[in-house]
């Protein structure tokens, strides 16, 4: 623990100006980013004595061992900093919310010729129009299906469109009036986008239009006489209209605005977001995260907004956002929502009427999310400070083991050998710190061998490391801070590291750290024949109790790191038997590879291809055509498939593998 006092800057060095300042441990690591608007201010007030200090600001800057800053020029610029770094960092001391599910969002591939609706999870993709999120999947393609016979857009794969294009027949969906089927040439892509861009506007809350513009041609046809269309047409707007009601109206029909309520206690935070778009909830999400930092409503609000549109642009952010509480830099917050979409962004608290009531209801579900998480978190906590405590007192350790690492060795009779390190800190899975290695001093089939080689390999790793942040220096030369600080991938060492296997294994993985002159780090094995646990030395296995909490955890880290060996060993032989044609031609490369069998569509029709039609493809030149042509002559073609059910010969119409 490390006093504040010995790395408090002098009197005089830090400006009285805004900036983002940023605390570091003994490993360099940055543990705590901040902006102030007075960095002289805001920095002295964590240098006072412990007792002053609010617990968890005091832990802080006691694990702390150093702090520097950045000087900016406005506050807005220091709120796009402090994100950037919090992003790029992961402090640990840091609020940051986590999402409690991997929400869907409908999707429109705007940056595709023939945009497609779809189903979408994960980051979002330029060129791409998201409307949600939905708390389940099926609501989307509820509504979607309501739709379609309105806006009939693509919504088959890339692989599907292309079949159909080259049968020359559309599916079914093309058939029963739910696709305009432009894969056959029934519309042109300009007229299929046009369709895309009315479904996007119906989504984005644009709804009065459409449904008057039907009713009028509605009118229209039933007094043309033209009853079967008039009756189409009162179809289509009785499937908008239920396609509405399946989003609630809750305020005015042009309220674009996102709520965002809170519940919190002195552990932990939950956050609610209603998303409401042309008056109607159109999504929903919530978060949830630990108060590391000594943080009020409104700095929990501000992580919020942060987390919530720092990779947002244009609409995604609305023209209002209520809060329940301002952030303390409030305007320049505005500001930077405001630059985000490009126009000016309301945030304020509601007072009063519709939005005020709709509030209420945000923060209802708020405070019933964090019941919930703390219902089930609470056993999760205990059994996982039990487990921990239970590893620690088998294997006779000072402390609980807070970091584990496990190994595993994989291959397939010999060959492919790989290995896996996964990472589990207070007793959850860190995947973002999981690692794969490929086994280099030798081939063939050794698991002993390969489990010294990747200790030691990894080990190195933590050694240099190390070393290169002045940690463990024998020059005594430090670099540059602003170079170093970003987490590293072998940068923090292991309570106790974990081998998959016996005696052997745990003896091979303990001469690999005492090789390296590491003696802090305790190793033990997991057999899976009887799960029994083995210590380096001991003729005789740790025994724990089949119904221990902590025999669990570490069969779970010893199960996770042998399922990520064997995706990764899977991996590796699957590229090596993945072979071509193609591969045999000097010089060409996955790239080129890629452009002749979009070009031609596959293999087959390459090999028909003349040396000039391959030259148009972009960036073959006729040398390069002429080797490819060459090297598919002396391949033999594949054997047809064929269908075990009828007998029939299957055409090899699909993509080749470049």
């Amino acid at each position: 623990m490390a006093d504040p006092s010995s790395y408090r800057p002098k009197p005089g060095q830090i400006p009285d100006s805004p900036g983002v300042y940023k605390f570091r441990d003994e490993h360099r690591r940055v543990i705590y980013v901040g902006k102030a608007k007075s960095l002289r201010q805001r920095l002295a007030n964590y240098f006072q004595p412990l007792t002053s200090l609010h617990p968890r600001t005091a832990t802080m800057v006691t694990t702390a061992a150093s702090v520097e800053w950045t000087v900016v020029s406005t506050e807005v610029e220091a709120l796009q900093l402090e994100y950037s770094w919090i992003k790029e960092y992961d402090p640990r001391f840091n609020v940051k919310y986590r999402d409690d599910k991997s929400y869907p969002y409908l999707a429109v591939t705007m940056n595709e010729e023939f945009p497609r609706v779809q189903v979408l999870r994960g980051h979002k993709k330029k060129g791409v129009r998201y409307f949600g999120p939905y708390a389940h999947a099926w609501a989307i393609r509820e509504t979607v299906d309501l739709m379609l016979r309105v806006f009939p857009v693509r919504t088959c794969s890339a692989g599907v469109f292309r079949n159909a294009a080259s049968a020359g027949r559309p599916c079914l969906l093309g058939y029963i009036g739910k696709c305009s089927a432009p894969c056959v040439g029934r519309v042109t892509p300009q007229e299929h986008r046009e369709l895309a861009e009315e479904f996007s506007d119906f989504m984005a809350g644009r709804t009065g239009t459409y449904i008057r513009r039907l009713e009028k041609q509605m009118m229209l046809a039933a007094e043309d006489m033209e009853y079967e269309r008039a009756g189409r047409l009162r179809d289509d707007i009785e499937a908008l209209r239920r396609a509405m009601e399946k989003s609630a109206v809750v305020l005015a029909d042009a309220t674009d605005a996102d709520l965002i309520a809170l519940a919190e206690d002195e552990l932990e935070a939950a956050v609610q977001i209603f998303h409401v778009r042309g008056g109607r909830v159109r999504g929903q999400r919530g978060w949830v995260t630990d108060k590391v930092e000594a943080v009020d409503t409104a700095g929990l609000v501000e992580h919020a907004l942060q987390q919530l549109y720092g990779e947002e642009t244009g609409d995604s952010v609305p023209k209002e956002v209520l809060v329940p509480a301002l952030p303390e830099a409030a305007e320049a917050v505005t500001a930077w929502l405001s630059g985000r979409r490009g126009s000016n962004v309301s945030l304020r608290i509601p007072q009063r009427g519709d939005k005020k009531d709709l509030m209420e209801t945000v923060a209802r579900n708020a405070q019933q999310a964090l019941v919930l998480h703390k219902t089930k978190r609470a056993s999760d906590l205990t059994t996982r400070s039990r487990a921990l405590e239970e590893i620690a007192e088998a294997l006779g350790l000072d402390s609980a083991p807070l970091r584990i690492e496990c190994f595993d060795i994989s291959h397939l009779q010999g060959e492919d050998v790989v290995a896996s390190m996964v990472v589990f800190e207070d007793g959850l899975p860190r995947k973002s710190e999981y690692r794969r290695f490929q086994i280099k001093g030798f081939e063939g089939q050794d698991d002993v061998r390969s489990m010294h080689e990747v200790i030691g390999r990894r080990f190195k790793r933590y050694l240099a490391e190390k070393e290169k942040t002045g940690e463990w220096d024998p020059e005594g030369v430090v670099e540059d801070p602003e170079e170093s600080g970003r987490p590293k991938r072998f940068a923090y060492p292991p309570q106790l590291v974990v081998v998959d296997g016996g005696q052997p294994q745990v003896a091979a993985a303990r001469r690999a750290l005492d090789e390296l002159g590491i003696s802090d780090i305790a190793v033990c094995g997991l057999a899976k024949r009887l799960e029994e646990v083995w210590l380096p030395g001991d003729d005789d296995p740790v025994v724990l109790p089949r119904s221990s909490e902590g025999l669990y955890l570490l069969q779970r880290v010893r199960d996770t790191a042998h399922d990520f060996a064997i995706r990764y060993q899977r991996s590796k032989r699957a590229k090596r038997i993945r072979t071509s044609p193609l591969d045999a031609v000097p010089g060409l490369g996955d790239t080129r590879k890629q452009a002749l069998i979009k070009h031609f569509g596959s293999v087959k029709r390459l090999r028909q291809a003349t040396i000039e039609q391959i030259c148009e493809v972009p960036g073959m030149g006729r040398k390069t055509a002429e080797a490819v042509v060459v090297a598919l002559a002396q391949a033999a073609p594949a054997a047809p498939a064929v269908n075990t059910a009828t007998g029939e010969i299957m055409e090899d119409d699909g993509g080749g593998t470049a």
